[in-house]
């Protein structure tokens, strides 16, 4: 019913900025104005949270064939992913430089051992890089600055300061820095220098939407829209867009 967007910003305590998802299913890259989003400005990748397991396993597998002959359970690469991946903050030179990986072992726990270590980073990249998942279009950071640009320049810098992070797929370490570095690199590259986006990265965030949410249930404003259970068997579905209409 709300937008999610929207309810990430209010987590923060705003109700104007970009609000940048990466959550299980897809990215987005949404302004909202005064609580509004701007549909004709947001941007959508389909590459998050539930893609990037996928491509785990397969990096997993190429890496090590053996691994075929074992199940993996994708809540076993799921977790395995949030444990040991991390975003790359210079992806080409560590990939380049055997000396820059940290290999790390982990226990899938049905008795098979995993090693993994270009793996750790490789894992999150397709959301800066879709082409390495065979996708066309540009990653989130070019998306998050394509949101601001289109955006009348009167709001643009009010937007620019409050970039909110939220959902699952932006708590990898070095998330939040590596999408600051390229979304400035943007801004300078197409001649916005003057536009500093300011990342709001919170601790909580994977549960922003919710946070948000419950928030803006609790405001005073909001009361008058509650509907009870007498209220709906009495009017049925249509009431939902009385009141929230």
């Amino acid at each position: 019913m709300a937008s999610t967007a929207l309810l990430a910003l209010c987590s923060t305590g705003a109700f104007s900025g970009l609000a940048v998802e990466a959550g299980a299913g897809v990215c987005h890259a949404t302004p909202i104005y005064a609580g509004h989003s701007w549909h004709q400005a947001t941007f959508r990748l389909n590459v998050a949270g539930s893609t990037l397991s996928r491509y785990l396993r397969d990096l997993l597998v190429a890496a090590n064939p053996d691994l075929l002959q074992h199940a993996l359970p994708r809540k076993a690469i799921t977790h395995l992913k949030k444990r040991s991946c991390y975003v790359s903050l210079d992806f080409e030179g560590d990939l380049r430089d055997t000396a820059r990986h940290h290999p790390a072992s982990f226990s899938m726990g049905n008795g098979c051992c995993v090693c993994l270590s270009s793996e750790r980073f490789r894992c999150p990249e397709p959301i800066f890089q879709p082409g390495l998942l065979g996708q066309a279009g540009p990653g989130l950071p070019a998306l998050a600055f394509r949101a601001l640009q289109k955006m009348p320049e009167t709001l643009r810098t009010r937007l620019a300061d409050t970039v909110v992070l939220a959902g699952g797929s932006t708590l990898f370490p070095g998330f939040a820095e590596r999408l600051d570095k390229e979304l400035e690199a943007q801004c300078r590259r197409h001649g916005y220098a003057a536009l500093r986006p300011h990342l709001v990265a919170k601790h909580g965030r994977g549960m922003a939407v919710w946070t948000g949410g419950s928030m803006v249930a609790s405001l005073h404003s909001f009361q008058r829209r509650w509907i009870t259970r007498a209220m709906y068997q009495e009017c049925g579905s249509r009431l939902l867009y009385d009141v929230f209409n």
